[in-house]
């Protein structure tokens, strides 16, 4: 047996390796200069042109580009009419902004479990939650495996609520062939570092219907429009004029950051292939590993991984989640952990929330590692991680 690197062994591989990281190269530094050389930083065509691809890539009505992921869900809760005294159903395995949105308009959030083997939010908890102050659901594309669309759909149309995908981790994937942001009545995206294509921020609105459009296109942008059909006011005077028809803010993206989504996208199908190859190797090598329990995807999900969740049977183990995780990192595989559930954070207890409601939830954190996914990894790399958990593993098995 190694000794592991935390007790005085020698490590797995000599440089570091973390759970992600973006790919940018000299086409993406190229197109993002050209633009700083030009006239327009913000405001230009960039970003008209980045969402017309958006809508091509996805094969949807609208995308409206924002500043990053959480502005597309405060915008997205905006379009769909959430405000105080609503309620908005969510999962507590997630960013904070997929719950915060709701605060942010003034309604609360309510947490459904997840489906312990899947981690997405489960339907059935979902319909559990629902009361008469239910709004809108916002179910979060976990590590990219797209959520159970059919029965949230269902559940939705059934008692007139909003369907709202997070889908900040799945750009790529495909539920049965249609490609998220085709799915639910808004999707949102974020373009983070760490995701499968990254503007440094940025983020998008998805909708096929042209009332959520006007509002995410107003919510973005001040509530200001130059649009004379919106305009309620004083005669339209001339070119310079606008009005502001509703309270909005400036989430707006540049035209910098556009330009690297722009080229990043042509090279989506690379980085999707590269991601898929990864998880293939590592569903094979952990699935062999009875002390590692590896996440299940339902049929109907293409899925394009964002994040590779391994979870630990700590009954299986003489470790803490703690001490595998330190003994990775001592392995030069640094790893993550996504996510704390969102009610245990301090302010949501002083709200009220408590510990306990989720039952699936907490107990599948407890167990739950993000290893190194992204293209840029070699295989060599990749064996390393392989190499890194079983090392682990064999060390602290029961």
């Amino acid at each position: 047996m190694e000794k592991l690197a935390i007790k005085g062994g020698c490590p797995v591989r000599s440089g570091k390796i973390y759970y992600g990281r973006q790919w940018v190269d000299e086409d993406d530094v190229q197109a993002v200069t050209k633009v700083l050389r030009g006239d327009f930083l913000t405001c230009g065509p960039k970003v008209e042109e980045m969402e017309r691809n958006l809508e091509k890539y996805i094969g949807a009505k609208h995308a409206v580009a924002v500043s990053n992921g959480t502005a597309a869900l405060h915008c997205a809760c905006i379009a769909a009419g959430v405000g105080s005294g609503d309620e908005v159903i969510t999962t507590p395995i997630t960013f904070a902004a997929s719950a915060n949105c709701a605060l942010y308009c003034g309604a609360r959030p309510v947490f459904a479990d997840i489906n312990p083997e899947t981690y997405n939010i489960d339907p059935e908890s979902i319909r559990a939650h629902i009361t008469d102050k239910t709004k809108a659901v916002i179910a979060v594309d976990f590590t990219g495996q797209v959520v159970d669309v059919e029965k949230i759909r269902a559940i939705c149309d059934e008692y007139h609520l909003v369907f709202i995908e997070d889908a900040a981790h799945s750009i790529a994937t495909k539920y049965n062939g249609k490609q998220v942001g085709s799915l639910a009545d808004i999707t949102t995206f974020s373009f983070h570092p760490v995701k499968t294509i990254t503007g440094g921020e940025g983020g998008a609105c998805i909708t096929n219907n042209d009332e959520y459009y006007k509002k995410l296109v107003l919510a973005h942008t001040h509530g200001i429009t130059h649009d004379e059909s919106l305009m309620e006011g004083a005669p339209h005077e001339g070119p310079w004029y606008y009005e502001e028809i509703a309270l909005g803010y400036n989430y707006r993206i540049t035209d910098f950051q556009a330009a690297l989504i722009i080229s990043q996208m042509t090279k989506l199908d690379k980085f999707v292939s590269r991601r898929k190859e990864i998880v293939k190797r590592y569903n094979e090598a952990f699935s062999k590993i009875p002390e590692i329990i590896v996440q299940k995807e339902i049929p109907e999900s293409d899925t394009c991984r964002h994040l590779y969740i391994i979870r630990l049977d700590l009954d299986k183990l003489t470790c803490s989640r703690k001490e595998f995780f330190d003994a990775m990192a001592a392995e030069n595989v640094q790893c993550q952990i996504h996510y704390v559930p969102v009610y245990w954070f301090p302010y949501y207890q002083r709200l009220g929330y408590e510990m306990g409601s989720c039952p699936n939830a907490e107990e599948v954190y407890k167990g739950i590692m993000s290893i190194p996914l992204y293209p840029k990894l070699t295989d060599e790399d990749v064996e390393d991680v392989i190499h890194a958990v079983k090392k682990v593993v064999e060390n602290y098995r029961k």
